[in-house]
């Protein structure tokens, strides 16, 4: 008796603990949405109406909150994905699908993607973390996702495993590449980009014809 009490006690205080988290995680999301990148540590405690140290004892420093918002958006972004993908259409649409997802979420959230992808210093003099760090793991387990749908749909040759993988990295790099520059310049509609980005992996620069006088690619 006394054993399933401490253990209701103890379920209790846990999902406390993790309702706690979600709510700071909603805050720093708002700040993040307002102030971008430069979103501090002081700003999210504010918002979160709690003192700063008390921030640092749910996550530990800036990176620890960075990584959680991370592990938040991109478990969103690799259901949508694999929700496109599996859409009873042809694979070209599939995949364009796939594309324009990822690309509408960077959209639709400009200041957490900048936030997750070029975190810049907070002011007064607190220390940055390194993108590279941080920013990696989270491209990493998109490519490694990606790697899975593509080992799963579609017939390869006996190094099936090794070739879905060096595509699934190589598509979440040009992914990502291509829409960090989408979003800086906004060159084209996303569509087009979409068009353009499936047209590359549908082979079109192997088809393509050299320009006369030119040492060709």
């Amino acid at each position: 008796m006394e054993t399933t009490q401490r253990e209701r006690r103890r379920d209790g205080q846990r999902g406390a603990a993790e309702q706690r988290r979600r709510e700071l995680l909603e805050a720093a999301e708002r700040v993040v949405l307002r102030d971008g990148p430069g979103a501090s540590m002081n700003a999210i405690a504010a918002e979160a109406g709690i003192t700063k140290p008390i921030l640092y004892r749910h996550f530990g420093d800036k990176g620890g909150l960075y990584r959680a918002l991370a592990v938040r958006h991109t478990d969103a972004l690799v259901d949508a994905l694999r929700t496109a993908l599996d859409e009873p259409t042809d694979r070209r649409e599939r995949v364009e699908a796939a594309l324009d997802t990822y690309l509408a979420a960077i959209e639709a959230r400009p200041q957490v993607y900048r936030f997750l992808m070029h975190p810049a210093e907070e002011p007064g003099g607190e220390r940055g973390f390194d993108i590279g760090q941080h920013a990696a793991p989270l491209l990493r387990r998109l490519g490694e996702e990606l790697a899975t749908v593509i080992a799963e749909r579609v017939e390869l040759d006996p190094d099936s495993g090794e070739r879905a993988r060096v595509w699934g990295h190589g598509i979440v790099g040009m992914m990502h590449a291509a829409g960090d520059w989408w979003l800086r310049e906004r060159p084209c509609p996303r569509q087009s980009l979409v068009k353009h980005l499936a047209d590359l992996l549908w082979g079109a620069l192997a088809t393509a014809d050299d320009r006369a006088g030119g040492p060709g690619f």
